[in-house]
């Protein structure tokens, strides 16, 4: 299995031309059906609190689900969704498979604190985890941007099965150098892969620096960005992360 990280300069309050660069971006990544397809936090939006105006109503999970369908591939996009506290939304990574079914969707654990996403944004409450490709695939397990920062999180993803963590985000550039270490981090601890797909550009509020990243479970770097828009595409082996697992389980020590 291929995955596609997707690094997007995404448009302030546009969906409709976010959509057409992820197809512009995709369309020369040489997608074959099977692959796993990753788009940034919030990739219709940009990291926005405005839910008035960022919550999906149908147009980003029906952009999810034509691609996903176009490349018969599995895609993971983050979106925002009308949360159950009055006024406030949901910060997800939405999966879906290549009949457009959702394959399992993941709300962000820990809220940025620096800014209005404590305000705006209910925290989710648990992991979720589904397997891609459906036979013989990997267990993909997704976090959003600052749950990166919370080892215990992936921990817990791990307890239900985590062989590939997908972490879409909005990295700003003055902590730039944390989300490399820490993805590697991650990777290394639970012998997992980790793909790190973050935005590039600028908004009103911050600057990004892109730096997608994609981390063997012997914590290896198998393929990066730098700040630019691309697609980074890398192997996803199976058969290297049971091999390794087998071979050094360390992460059967991690506890209940």
């Amino acid at each position: 299995m291929q995955a596609h990280l997707v690094q997007l300069e995404t448009t302030w309050h546009d969906p409709t031309s976010n959509f057409a660069s992820v197809r512009r971006l995709i369309g020369g990544a040489g997608v074959r059906p099977g692959d796993l397809i990753v788009l940034p936090e919030m990739f219709d939006t940009g990291f926005s609190w405005d839910i008035k105006v960022t919550v999906d109503r149908g147009a980003t999970l029906e952009f999810l689900e034509s691609l996903a369908r176009e490349y018969k591939s599995c895609v993971i996009g983050g979106r925002t969704i009308a949360g159950e506290a009055p006024g406030k939304g949901l910060n997800v990574a939405t999966a879906v498979g290549p009949d457009g079914a959702v394959l399992g969707e993941f709300a962000k654990m820990h809220l940025f604190p620096i800014g209005e996403e404590t305000r705006h944004i209910q925290a989710g409450t648990s992991m979720m985890a589904f397997r891609w490709p459906p036979r013989d695939g990997l267990i993909v397990c997704p976090a959003i941007c600052y749950d990166l920062r919370f080892p215990e999180q992936f921990r817990a993803g791990l307890r239900l099965g985590a062989e590939l963590f997908v972490v879409p985000a909005c990295w700003l550039e003055g902590r730039h150098a944390h989300w490399r270490a820490l993805l590697i981090a991650r990777a290394i601890e639970n012998q997992a892969f980790v793909l790190g797909v973050n935005r590039t550009g600028r908004d009103p509020n911050a600057r990004y620096l892109g730096g997608s990243i994609a981390v063997s479970p012997r914590g290896d770097v198998i393929g990066e960005l730098g700040e630019p828009e691309g697609v980074l595409s890398v192997s996803i082996d199976a058969t290297e992360l049971r091999a390794w697992r087998e071979k050094f389980p360390a992460w059967r020590d991690a506890g209940a």
